[in-house]
């Protein structure tokens, strides 16, 4: 491992880590690598890092993922279930990426919220059922993230300009966050959060705060006589 770490010997795997939230924590966490391609791609951390190719629908692939990872470092810090053993061993963490939307709904996007409720609710459940290893599990919930999948979507609108406003002012803090946010807050509750599990992190700028309209009913319905 690269000299002048915070957290010398502990070792993060993160999926989704080539893109938006993912992406950020890669870069907040260390350095990445295409072991692939063998091209090194620096980030902001001192640590040593790789790519690996992994399909999370596909129970092998992920089995492989953390069987490289652990042929290549002595510690594990954070994973999914193929990783429980070895978290287990070390003491290690889960943190788990939510929404926001999960405690409040969101129009037309009943899958998406059920899932993102599920993850708390999967969050709090493992968190009791690890304790009796010392293995933490935590969770954040985001709002508005300036990610490329947001910005994939904006460009699809037929206002994109007004469709960016309108994320960015769900938040009492006019502006949308970013995904160096987001890594800074699962670095927090992956090292120095030591008495925190179970906990569900919000990382909204406000958005979950305050009264604001929201009937969607047509006026000369009737629904309200």
């Amino acid at each position: 491992m690269a000299s002048g770490q915070r957290y010398p010997g502990r070792v993060v795997i993160v999926t989704g880590g080539t893109s938006g939230i993912g992406e950020g924590i890669v870069r907040e966490f260390g350095e990445i690598r295409d072991m692939g391609v063998g091209n090194g791609k620096r980030s902001g951390g001192s640590g040593e890092g790789c790519f690996v190719v992994c399909d999370v629908l596909c129970e092998t692939d992920m089995k492989i993922s953390v069987e490289s990872m652990l042929n290549k470092c002595s510690t594990l810090a954070y994973f999914l279930i193929f990783a429980l053993p070895y978290l287990r061993k070390t003491k290690g963490n889960i943190i788990n990426v939510a929404s926001i939307v999960a405690h409040f709904g969101q129009k037309l996007a009943v899958p998406y919220v059920a899932t993102k409720g599920a993850v708390i609710a999967m969050t709090k459940a493992m968190a009791i059922d690890e304790s009796q290893y010392g293995v933490r599990v935590n969770s954040i919930s985001p709002s508005n993230i300036w990610t490329p999948g947001w910005e994939k979507l904006a460009s699809q609108a037929a206002n994109a300009e007004a469709m960016i406003k309108e994320g960015k002012d769900a938040q009492l803090m006019g502006r949308m966050g970013t995904p160096a946010e987001c890594a800074k807050a699962a670095l927090y509750l992956a090292s120095d959060a030591t008495f925190c599990t179970g906990t569900n992190l919000f990382l909204g700028g406000g958005a979950e705060l305050g009264y604001g309209r929201k009937s969607h009913q047509d006026p000369n319905s009737g629904f309200d006589s």
